[in-house]
């Protein structure tokens, strides 16, 4: 278990706690101090004071009889405190405020609730002008691009959910419907869409997805911008590579 660099700034205390969490975790069952020490390369009285320590702040149990130590249920339920959005927010925010200074124009971070697209993050540009979308913002799926995108690339039986619940999507008659799918087929497929924004007249929408398609966890990653200049060719081109590589980082840090 004693495999890992060493750091300038590594704290002896904290690596011994962390090494005996992830030592209890891989091994499933109880083990005595005896056994943890030998697992860990180290000695008994090494990491005595450790296990007495996380015991006393409720991340082990020790069995009064036998004195074998087990994970209690803390860990658990500090992870189930960590909503989804709240985890995409901290590893997409620094990036996402890169993107905002490279390009010059604001990004935002949409995900779905309550079979709407929700604005859930947004990294402000400095320019003098710039659209700004509220965090918290909920608009229709067939109201929003970053919307349309998400729906795309749910798993089908989300997607025929959200298509009900939408309603200019559950009103269409058998052959809309089946047109409807074909092209969120297709957005799928591409990974991206670029458009008009649906309620803003004269703004063009930019959006890429994070995540793989499909996937319990996805987001949408989406530049709106009333900049004419960027809906030529060579110019959306190069927006669109900038967001997904952005996404891209996002995707691989919620996947470590």
């Amino acid at each position: 278990m004693n495999t890992k660099v060493k750091s300038k700034y590594a704290v002896p205390a904290l690596d011994k706690g962390l090494d005996i969490l992830e030592f209890l975790v891989l091994k499933g069952s109880t083990c005595s101090q005896s056994e943890i020490a030998a697992g860990l390369g180290r000695s008994a009285n090494e990491i005595y004071r450790v296990l007495v320590g996380l015991e006393s702040r409720g991340y082990l149990i020790r069995d009064e009889f036998s004195g074998r130590y087990s994970l209690s249920l803390k860990l658990y339920n500090l992870s189930r405190s960590i909503s989804p959005i709240d985890q995409v927010r901290q590893c997409a925010i620094p990036y996402m405020e890169d993107l905002a200074v490279s390009l010059g124009q604001s990004c935002y971070l949409t995900m779905l609730y309550q079979s709407q697209a929700m604005t859930v993050v947004q990294a402000r540009s400095h320019s003098a002008m710039h659209l700004s979308i509220a965090e918290g913002s909920l608009f229709k799926l067939s109201k929003s691009t970053a919307g349309q995108l998400l729906l795309a690339n749910s798993n089908e039986q989300v997607r025929g959910m959200l298509i009900e619940h939408d309603a200019s999507y559950s009103t269409l008659k058998s052959k809309a419907l089946s047109q409807l799918q074909h092209e969120l087929d297709v957005i799928c497929t591409q990974g991206q869409l670029v458009q008009s924004n649906p309620l803003i007249t004269g703004v063009d929408d930019f959006s890429v997805l994070i995540g793989k398609p499909q996937a319990k966890l996805i987001a949408a990653l989406t530049i709106s911008s009333f900049d004419a200049e960027l809906t030529s060719a060579v110019n959306a081109q190069a927006i669109i590579a900038e967001l997904k590589s952005t996404a891209s980082k996002i995707t691989a840090l919620l996947n470590n």
